[in-house]
């Protein structure tokens, strides 16, 4: 996919790393599933080839592992900068993993999402912006932008089972237990000349938000599971009043 002259411009971002990112993620399924009962459906619904936007609920600390180990294609998925220190840091580079300032604008993180696309790839992103409890009350704009600039699919993804119910923002299930990965149908934005307004990426976000609640639904039914509920008071992160759901969002 061409593209990288197009503002916002993409042409001297490098693509984050791809090695690790492929080549750990036959050994990660196989040790994952000899941890916890993780069912994958709907895979099939997944574009084989081009870009994509896989957009995900957020409940726990597993949903990005699962992510990127489970999904049809490799993701480079937006991990938020505080973990991107020390050790586990050097880990998320190696893996290709992009860092995102979720309380500042990031236009660093947005070309290396565009990089990403544009050359044909997968991105993750998390709409909901921090844990919680995995329901889309919370609803970025970020994913439907994207969209917006590069006309790449959006897949909408569900987990259930990846936060026990009641349990901390770190906790995971217990050994055996079960994880169900939901991938719903692709939702596409024709792609927007430059400048995209915030109204059109308002649209697009709600009409994205509409489809993530209908997977959420579907995945419901499908697993006859439900989401974990809420974290505990005292653990709920911080994050920017700039959802669409948030009271006063344009």
């Amino acid at each position: 996919m061409s593209g990288h002259a197009e503002l916002p411009r993409s042409d001297t971002t490098p693509h984050p790393r791809r090695l690790m990112l492929e080549s750990l993620r036959p050994p990660a399924r196989l040790l994952t599933r000899r941890r916890f009962g993780v069912q994958v459906h709907g895979a099939e619904r997944v574009p084989t080839s081009g870009p994509v936007i896989f957009a995900a609920n957020h409940m726990g600390v597993m949903d990005g592992p699962l992510l990127g180990i489970f999904a049809p294609r490799p993701v480079h998925a937006l991990t938020k900068l505080e973990m991107f220190h020390g050790r586990t840091g050097r880990f998320l580079l190696a893996a290709g993993q992009i860092p995102l300032d979720r309380f500042h604008p990031d236009p660093a993180a947005v070309r290396s999402c565009l990089r990403v696309l544009r050359d044909g790839r997968a991105i993750g992103i998390f709409p909901e912006g921090t844990r919680g409890t995995g329901d889309l009350a919370r609803f970025h704009r970020g994913a439907a932008y994207l969209a917006l600039v590069t006309g790449a699919p959006v897949v909408p993804v569900i987990f259930l089972g990846s936060r026990p119910v009641g349990g901390h923002h770190d906790a995971v299930p217990p050994k055996g237990g079960p994880v169900d990965i939901v991938f719903g149908a692709p939702c596409t934005f024709p792609a927007e000349p430059w400048p995209r307004s915030r109204e059109q990426v308002g649209e697009a976000s709600v009409l994205l938000r509409e489809r993530m609640l209908e997977t959420l639904d579907h995945a419901r039914a499908l697993t006859g599971r439900d989401l974990p509920g809420p974290l505990p008071a005292a653990e709920v992160e911080p994050d920017p009043a700039t959802g669409i759901t948030d009271q006063g969002a344009p």
